[in-house]
């Protein structure tokens, strides 16, 4: 029996699985970008030890139980109904054994991409031992069971079942357990002084000093000194075996390259990964900008820092998909009119970037993502140094928002809602990601070069929030990430989340996408909207079938952009000038203030946590090479086809 603090960590009992389908664009394909295709998304799930290690380094012998469980001595997909025969556990037993697997596989982790919550699984450790030794390759199976048992169950201290800075109890993969938040911010400032940008870096302390790991195939040493005279060894190499490889499927791509612009970016990358040069990889997204609606659309490398609680390194993540020709054209209209829309943005032009570059917006088939969770959209990439000056590219990834799962519910909306939420969700989401995605491409920094030289006239810009002249921006070696710190990635994700709510209830955005105003549908539930009052939005406790509290959610649609728009774009603007003027004080408290929770919204946990719905898993193909010719393998949509497919990966 599972303790009380145990059971709030248990794996989701029935997560829906979902197949992330592609063949039909990928057939659409000549045999050459075929190619191109597969060596990139080999490229990608070739840095998927890498993922798992950065969330947490001990799940990787969990990765490998899994894999050894499930495979026979040929090196495919054992067959599961005899696993379970010979196990002779129950069948619940063994199905909790692969709804863990195939959601730890999902996650690429034992902590959830969504929550960064630690999940354990449901089936007790005699049990998951004795399928461990049914299996037929038993003996490096139990070997790899007894070294991670531990961690598989463990969730004592409760503050290590989150990810976050490690001398406040959380676990990290980024940095060892004894590095504290003041360790972290003196070795930033010295990167800073160097220009040198710890994107792709894990920080370690040791007797002897700081050691900061550089992913990158070749392996060097630097010695550095902080300025008070600490020990800073820069150690090239880190996952040296992964980024090798990489660099080998990114060399092969070469070879089928569309065109100068594929081919330049993927030397770039290629030299990036070899060396550890974030410039290198700096220039391989000039290069992608460069290369518009191309058939095969990929990206690659260190991303995103939603992970790294001080927001300054990245997790490794690869993309590869297929361009949806008719989706696309949707979004070729929304960017065609980008300046006008921006323009309805509520900050003043000075705020807004010189030259509006319009983005390039595809709708994207997604053939291979090597992440831990698949999001919905992208705006990369996420160098201002690039998008200051070429912009970005948005892209909607249309397989994701389409995918869904049989028997899905759907609390809190109430009845009278229900249908015409089930019709319009998907929808609404598709404009939602468009125009969030359109805004994170949106805003001005300012910034001071190494002279001391600023990007704008000093006496002309107004503040517009003190109507004074700016008293802060971005010195030279500072970004957005590293000023912000840990809120830089929510914060950016509430700045276009709002951009999309401020945008999308325009008739002429709405008709972009053949939706005409009255089939507006949900909007973000955010405090800033329930403050708006006059009954906009309101959440009311009620009871359900069962006689249980529940919730009910009530948004008055005539309100939206009477009452609703004016409110968020109040928020927006403080968000967009704090963000500009480097004002991390200001835009610390602001952002603190209004995702703090209120008492009354603690007593709703309770019923919200009773009914969270489980989140889609991805089941993903592969790609192989016969004869010269490529085809895609695709899997069932159920733990099974998601343990298959990374038995058939070979990462």
């Amino acid at each position: 029996m599972a303790s009380p603090t145990a059971t709030r960590y248990l794996a989701d009992q029935k997560a829906p699985f979902s197949c992330l389908e592609a063949k039909p664009f990928f057939e659409s394909l000549d045999n050459k970008q075929k190619l191109y295709a597969h060596y990139m998304s080999r490229a990608a799930f070739e840095g998927t030890r890498i993922i798992i290690t950065q969330t947490n380094p001990r799940a990787e012998a969990i990765y490998d139980l899994i894999l050894k469980v499930f495979s026979n001595k040929q090196g495919q997909l054992t067959n599961v109904e005899q696993l379970k025969q010979r196990s002779q556990v129950s069948s619940e037993a063994f199905d909790n054994l692969l709804q863990y697997s195939g959601q730890f596989l999902g996650n690429l982790s034992n902590y959830k991409s969504f929550g960064d919550e630690k999940f354990i699984p449901r089936i007790s450790p005699e049990d998951f031992e004795k399928v461990v030794a049914a299996s037929e390759l038993k003996d490096e199976a139990l070997a790899l069971f007894h070294q991670s048992k531990d961690e598989l169950y463990n969730v004592e201290p409760v503050a290590r079942n989150l990810l976050g800075y490690p001398d406040d109890g959380h676990l990290s993969g980024y940095y060892s357990d004894n590095v504290t938040k003041e360790d972290i911010k003196s070795v930033q400032a010295y990167l800073e002084k160097m220009n040198f940008d710890p994107l792709n870096t894990r920080l370690f302390k040791t007797d002897k000093g700081f050691e900061l790991h550089i992913a990158s195939a070749e392996r060097k040493t630097e010695s550095h000194s902080l300025d008070n005279g600490t020990s800073l060894t820069f150690i090239y190499g880190d996952f040296s075996k992964q980024m090798s490889k990489v660099g080998e499927n990114i060399q092969a791509s070469i070879s089928v390259a569309a065109n100068d612009n594929q081919e330049n970016m993927l030397k770039s990358y290629h030299d990036s990964f070899k060396t550890g040069s974030i410039e290198d990889h700096m220039e391989s997204q000039r290069h992608w900008l460069r290369d518009i609606n191309p058939h095969v659309e990929t990206n690659i490398g260190f991303i995103e820092s939603y992970r790294d609680p001080q927001g300054a390194r990245a997790e490794w993540e690869g993309f590869v998909a297929m361009v949806n020709k008719e989706q696309t054209e949707k979004f070729n209209n929304l960017v065609e009119h980008a300046p006008l829309f921006v323009s309805r943005l509520p900050w003043p032009d000075t705020f807004e970037r010189d030259t509006i570059n319009k983005p390039d917006f595809t709708s994207l088939e997604v053939l291979s993502f090597a992440t831990c969770g698949i999001p919905a959209g992208i705006n990369i990439p996420n160098y201002t140094q690039v998008t200051q000056k070429l912009g970005s590219k948005n892209v909607s990834l249309g397989n994701v928002i389409s995918a869904s799962s049989p028997g899905e519910q759907f609390p809190f909306i109430v009845d009278e809602d229900l249908d015409l939420y089930r019709k319009l969700r998907n929808p609404a989401f598709e404009v939602q990601v468009g125009t969030h995605e359109l805004g994170h491409g949106t805003g001005k920094l300012f910034n001071e070069d190494a002279e001391g030289n600023l990007d704008f006239d000093l006496q002309k810009v107004i503040h517009p929030l003190t109507q004074q002249p700016l008293t802060s921006w971005y010195k030279s070696g500072q970004t957005f990430n590293l000023v912000f710190g840990g809120i830089a990635p929510s914060y950016e994700e509430c700045r276009a989340e709002c951009i999309a709510l401020v945008l999308s209830p325009d008739d002429d955005i709405l008709k972009i996408f053949g939706y005409e105003a009255h089939m507006q549908a949900r909007y973000a539930i955010t405090r800033i909207m329930m403050a708006a009052g006059e009954g906009l939005l309101t959440i009311d406790k009620a009871k359900d079938a069962q006689g249980l509290d529940t919730l009910e959610i009530r948004l008055d649609r005539t309100k939206i952009r009477s009452v609703g728009r004016p409110a968020v774009a109040s928020f927006l603007e403080k968000l967009q000038v704090y963000k500009a003027t480097a004002d991390v004080g200001q835009g610390t408290k602001l952002y603190t203030e209004t995702t703090s929770v209120p008492d009354d919204w603690v007593v709703m946990r309770d019923i919200v946590i009773r009914n969270k719905q489980p989140r889609k898993v991805f089941v993903q193909g592969n790609t192989f090479v016969n004869a010269g010719q490529v085809v895609l393998k695709e899997y069932e949509a159920s733990p099974v086809g998601m343990i298959q497919s990374y038995i058939e990966r070979l990462v």
